[in-house]
């Protein structure tokens, strides 16, 4: 998905992926997928080189991973910095690239704000 779609979609709801280990979230989600006003999605996660991957994906199932824990994919923004900004437009996003990985920061744009997503040895950073 070339990330200029991203601009001019209302998002609806946010969904993200937990890494539930003994009840407890992660620090962050492994994945978020933003639904827009038309029932499209904006899915950002990271690549197992690091990078930060966008696209259309729609939300998966949750998967056991035995003594490890438990991801479960939930409809809510909690604990995420894009619930302040459900039913609101994406008004701009811009990108930062690594030569080596390609894509490794995002940003997505509000007209309340904005939020950056980032990969950072690669686990997923939203801030905003």
């Amino acid at each position: 998905m070339g990330i200029d779609r991203l601009a001019g979609r209302r998002v609806q709801q946010v969904v993200a992926a937990w890494h539930r280990r003994d009840g407890e979230d992660a620090a962050g989600p492994l994945e978020i997928w933003l639904v827009d006003d038309v029932g499209g999605y904006i899915h950002i996660t990271t690549g197992s080189d690091w990078c930060l991957i966008v696209d259309d994906a729609a939300p998966h199932a949750g998967y056991d991973l035995g003594e490890s824990g438990r991801v479960e994919v939930v409809a809510s923004g909690r604990g995420t910095p894009f619930a302040r900004y459900a039913r609101e437009v994406v008004l701009a996003v811009d990108q930062s690239l690594d030569a080596r990985t390609g894509r490794v920061g995002l940003e997505i744009c509000f007209s309340t704000g904005s939020v950056q997503c980032g990969s950072w040895r690669g686990d997923l950073h939203l801030v905003g």
